[in-house]
């Protein structure tokens, strides 16, 4: 089967970065599907794992978590799909990854795909969607049904990929919505997705989020990176909540938050199935739920854009393009 990785930690830039491979097709057993992987979007997790660093694979090493596509096989254990369902999915950071024809994935984090999205507006959503999802519902505590409707919540980095699905689903759910974008396109995009509110994390959030008539806010979504933290101290409500996907070794003062009783939590999508915690198929039941949501006309794919077909030198410019920092919503490569 086609394939695409590599065997160096390379530049970008570097033709070598991503190679085009042929490599065997692997057969299912457990609780594994086999999925004909028809499009994959590139994360920031992407371009992380294949950062430039001192390590030589000794066989090329496949990445990609992210993807949409049609089961072609599975174990003999499973019982959530069948030969030909189409699903979507983000895959597991400590398997082989999604750059390939064909991809063994557990069934109990993948989804029923959205009937109404194509492969390529499919892709788009997984990662970010379960990123979101698990960081207001599960770790905020957030009533995904509407019984918290009408409280506030703040997505700093609300332009990005979890951003753009975070303010569809706090929407769901009743929230009223400030997020936070630096760039006129990305302020544009963030009210198309159903922002009440915009302010520029790039100036004084304290200032602007008060500006709106907000002393604090119910619960803060920390989607980018943690320099914002001190901002995000001053904001929080007594007894509020944030929620962090940022690894970060900056400093992160914790006075503020003990003298507001505030709760700090964390998320990382991969955690359960890196863990094989027993909710794992929690991650089953968010993606079909979402994907109900998306056929109900309630919430958009993220996409914007697509490049075709999913090859090495696709890869490197997908990477590149998340890579510098600017892109809106979701980055997507379709079709071997």
């Amino acid at each position: 089967m086609r394939a695409v990785g590599f065997k160096h930690y390379l530049p970008v830039e570097d033709t070598n970065a991503f190679l085009d491979l042929d490599i065997e097709t692997p057969t299912p057993t457990g609780r594994d599907i086999l999925v004909a992987v028809k499009a994959v979007a590139v994360n920031p997790v992407d371009t992380k794992v294949r950062a430039p660093k001192d390590k030589v694979e000794e066989t090329p090493r496949i990445i990609g978590y992210d993807a949409a596509g049609i089961v072609e096989a599975v174990g003999a254990d499973v019982t959530l799909f069948s030969p030909g369902d189409e699903v979507y999915y983000a895959g597991d950071i400590t398997r082989s990854g999604t750059n390939a024809e064909f991809h063994l994935v557990d069934e109990r984090i993948v989804g029923h795909k959205p009937k109404t999205l194509s492969h390529a507006k499919a892709a788009a959503l997984p990662l970010t969607t379960i990123t979101a999802y698990e960081a207001f519902f599960d770790r905020l505590g957030i009533d995904r049904d509407g019984a918290d409707a009408g409280q506030s919540i703040l997505i700093i980095g609300a332009g990005g990929g979890v951003g753009s699905i975070g303010i569809q689903l706090a929407k769901q759910a009743g929230l009223r919505v400030i997020a936070t974008a630096s760039r006129p396109e990305t302020s544009n995009w963030v009210r198309e997705l159903g922002a009440d509110h915009v302010v520029n994390h790039r100036e004084d959030m304290v200032a602007q989020v008060r500006a709106l008539g907000f002393e604090h806010v119910d619960h803060i979504a920390i989607f980018n990176d943690m320099r914002h933290w001190d901002a995000a101290v001053e904001l929080i409500r007594p007894q509020g909540g944030i929620v962090s996907i940022d690894d970060t070794d900056l400093p992160m003062p914790m006075g503020g938050m003990k003298m507001k009783a505030a709760s700090l939590h964390w998320e990382f999508m991969f955690a359960r199935s890196m863990h094989q915690t027993p909710d794992m198929i929690g991650q089953h039941k968010l993606l079909s739920y979402v994907a109900d949501q998306i056929d109900a006309g309630n919430i958009r794919t993220t996409l914007s854009n697509v490049l075709s077909p999913i090859n090495a030198a696709n890869m490197r410019e997908a990477h590149r393009l998340v890579e510098t920092g600017q892109a809106k919503g979701k980055i997507v490569v379709e079709g071997f």
